[in-house]
């Protein structure tokens, strides 16, 4: 009696019209290396625009003294803060158009000074001031230890 009943569907097993897959409990690795690639592209060449700071070019202790045609222009800050152009008092304010007044161009080298007692906030005061006037080549001077 039961042989002969016939099946609807035409097939073996039960199948559904419209079922989907089963739904995938995996993470799909893919498309997250994927933005985290592009955002360390994106990092490497914005971080170089994003430092902050006076470009300075400083001396090599170990080289040789290049001769010059020019002498360079000499800035020291006392630890009074006082500053010099040249063994020459000058007020801050009055920095920039001194250097001027001296016939130098912002290509020019311009060594500066700091003793070791003097303000940091002051040295740097004056390096600012150097580098906001458009002076690139600023040198500290340092002297060599002993021994």
């Amino acid at each position: 009696m039961g042989m002969g009943a016939a099946t609807s569907g035409g097939g073996g097993g039960r199948r559904r019209r419209g079922r989907k897959k089963a739904v995938m409990s995996e993470i799909n690795i893919t498309p997250m290396v994927d933005v985290m690639l592009v955002l360390l592209i994106i990092f490497m060449v914005a971080a170089p625009m994003m430092t902050a700071g006076v470009p300075i070019d400083l001396p090599q202790t170990a080289a040789n003294e290049m001769p010059s045609q020019t002498q360079p222009v000499t800035v020291a800050v006392t630890p009074e803060g006082v500053i010099y152009v040249d063994e020459n008092a000058v007020a801050e304010a009055e920095l920039i158009n001194t250097l001027t007044g001296m016939n130098t161009s912002p290509e020019d080298r311009i060594f500066l000074r700091g003793d070791t007692t003097a303000d940091y906030g002051s040295v740097m005061r004056v390096m600012g001031i150097l580098s906001a006037a458009g002076y690139t080549k600023i040198g500290l001077i340092t002297e060599r230890e002993p021994g």
